[in-house]
């Protein structure tokens, strides 16, 4: 059996997540094409709302996206469960993997997206992400500050 030390399940943990968000990415640019966040997809949404500008950055909230944060939540936890074992640091551990998947899966998801290119990556280019700071969306920055200490905590 194979036992990496605190320090080496946190570095695999991270590359696992890398990995899953760059194929994340790329199935998603095979689904949305060049329409961001769902915007020509067959899904209901919600445009305007108070909460949203507080839990989704002010993005809409969509059909499409509802479910498949849903569905990567649970993808995430699926190893507590199989495992059969909680614990507060393990679950930091699973909650800073989903920050992170989601920061690297939006950006890689402009990289790989052949209608966009990291050049495009740009505030006036996306318009889903409304908030910006230091050439990034702010949720990068606060939810990769969160992802950080969860890691440092479940470490």
């Amino acid at each position: 059996m194979l036992e990496l030390s605190e320090a080496g399940r946190v570095v695999a943990t991270v590359c696992a997540v890398l990995m899953l968000a760059y194929l994340f990415a790329r199935v998603e640019v095979e689904i949305e094409g060049e329409a961001g966040w769902a915007a020509n997809l067959p899904t209901w949404r919600i445009e305007q709302h108070p909460l949203l500008d507080i839990f989704w950055g002010g993005r809409a909230l969509t059909g499409y996206h509802l479910w498949m944060f849903s569905f990567i939540g649970l993808v995430f936890h699926f190893p507590l469960f199989f495992i059969g074992q909680w614990s507060l640091r393990l679950e930091a551990m699973v909650m800073a993997s989903i920050m992170l998947f989601w920061i690297v899966e939006d950006y890689l998801w402009f990289v790989v997206n052949p209608a966009f290119g990291w050049r495009r990556f740009r505030q006036e280019c996306v318009p889903w992400h409304r908030h910006w700071a230091f050439g990034a969306p702010v949720d990068y920055w606060m939810f990769g500050a969160i992802s950080m200490l969860l890691f440092w905590y479940g470490a």
